[in-house]
């Protein structure tokens, strides 16, 4: 297999010399413009495709993201059956976000300064064994509702550590040209998985229940280690002679300081939080509103897939359309839009259309601002600075799916939903004012 780092820029260095530029400068190389906007895609976005190191790892992604999605079917479903209540089916994906909230900073400052290659074979092994074991006290009949949220949680560990590390090694796979499309075409790999796996799913469950959902999820995690195997790396990270408190305050001062990160940030804030409301409440409006089964709940969680699909091919020409600032705030009142369709009518056919809308502004809206923070990041802050973002999503995603999960169950199903279509709407208007473009400042 070709060696990736000859295919990547030459800019992770083992030492470097002080450096007293702004974080804004930082995050461009002297080599390149100063501004490289979000909308300026000009080749095609299937182009890192033609790396055979992209190609493979994409390829063992999408092994792994269907595995996952599969898995998120048979635990949300498993939940309904162990414990109905709003509480404990919002909890599932609680446990799921929580160890990423509160330790994927850390994690980020481990993959910063860890042989990365290493950290993700182990935390793929880790994944391996604790899913296996899920699938099996399901199936033997043992599993109740705290130990599904114990392992789920397990789970969320090994996640920790394994995305900041993922995303922090996406540079090495192409050039800095290709970088955008490489974090689009990760998305895509995520919700074609997101579009097949949850019906896949939804059929096996539905058949033989969830254990087969697990089963497969942690056979999967295989197709990702074969690929770290068989990857060649010469890259080594370094500590720079700082300590772990160091590099963790380094991190966050420059993910706070970088008025575009800080503005990402933000933005993710505003609008996961609110959209948690689909993930959090899905399993019980499939059960209590439609009446559906477990096929229903996969074809529904299919139908978001096919719409982020949908999303990932208009979103360029609405970027150049509208610049990405724009277009996140279109894509959010998307979002709001099929929230609020969802949630004044129980005909399936109009909540199959209205997840086909909430696919398409959930994969716009969040692309375009993980993108945004790859490329405000150097290198070297790369993994501290995408476990700022991960924090902030789980941190959004954890307590806003519990909010509302105690809202539904105080009120309605229905009336939480509107509040969260509206909540969308507000935050996407200020969001206007925090652009997402990095643009140098003055040191």
């Amino acid at each position: 297999m070709k060696n990736p780092v000859k295919q990547a820029d030459s800019e992770t260095e083992t030492t470097v010399a002080p450096d007293d530029r702004s974080p804004e400068q930082l995050a461009t190389p002297a080599s390149e413009p100063p501004h490289t906007p979000l909308e300026a895609q000009s080749d095609s976005p299937w182009l890192p495709l033609k790396n055979p190191v992209f190609r493979t790892f994409w390829l063992a992604s999408l092994v792994s993201n269907l595995g996952t999605w599969m898995h998120e079917i048979g635990a949300g479903w498993l939940m309904t059956q162990l414990d109905a209540s709003p509480q404990m089916v919002s909890a599932v994906r609680t446990s799921m976000a929580l160890p990423i909230m509160l330790l994927a900073i850390p994690a980020g400052v481990l993959a910063d300064r860890m042989d990365r290659r290493k950290l993700l074979i182990g935390t793929q092994l880790m994944l391996l064994c604790v899913t296996g074991t899920l699938a099996w006290l399901t199936a033997m009949g043992w599993i109740t509702a705290w130990g599904l949220l114990g392992l789920t949680f397990l789970i969320g560990l090994g996640l920790t550590l394994h995305v900041p590390t993922w995303q922090a090694s996406v540079p090495e796979w192409v050039p800095r040209s290709q970088l955008s499309r490489a974090v689009a075409l990760g998305s895509i790999s995520f919700n074609l998985a997101r579009g097949v796996g949850p019906a896949l799913a939804g059929l096996l469950v539905a058949w033989l229940g969830s254990w087969i959902a697990f089963s497969f999820n942690a056979a999967s995690f295989a197709a990702v280690i074969i690929a770290l195997l068989v990857w060649k790396r010469d890259r080594v990270e370094s500590s720079r002679g700082q300590s772990f408190q160091q590099s963790l305050f380094e991190g966050l001062h420059y993910a706070f300081s970088c008025v575009a990160m800080r503005h990402v940030l933000l933005r993710l804030l505003f609008f996961v939080a609110p959209a948690s409301a689909l993930w959090g409440l899905l399993p019980l409006i499939v059960k209590q509103r439609l009446d559906w089964g477990a096929d229903g709940f996969g074809v529904l969680v299919a139908c978001i897939g096919g719409g982020a699909i949908i999303g990932a091919r208009l979103m360029p020409e609405l970027h150049r359309w509208l610049g990405a600032d724009k277009a996140v705030t279109m894509a959010m009142t998307l979002f709001a839009i099929g929230m609020t369709l969802m949630s004044v009518t129980t005909d399936r056919t109009i909540n199959v259309v209205a997840t086909l809308i909430m696919g398409m502004g959930w994969m716009i809206t969040l692309t375009s601002l993980n993108t945004a923070a790859q490329l405000s990041l150097p290198d070297r802050l790369r993994a501290r600075g995408m476990s700022c973002y991960l924090t902030m999503m789980a941190f959004s995603m954890a307590t806003g799916s519990l909010l509302w999960g105690m809202l539904a169950d105080g009120t309605s199903i229905a009336t939480a939903q509107k509040i969260a279509a509206t909540t969308v709407l507000v935050t996407a208007a200020i969001g206007l004012k925090l652009s997402i473009i990095s643009t140098p400042e003055p040191s």
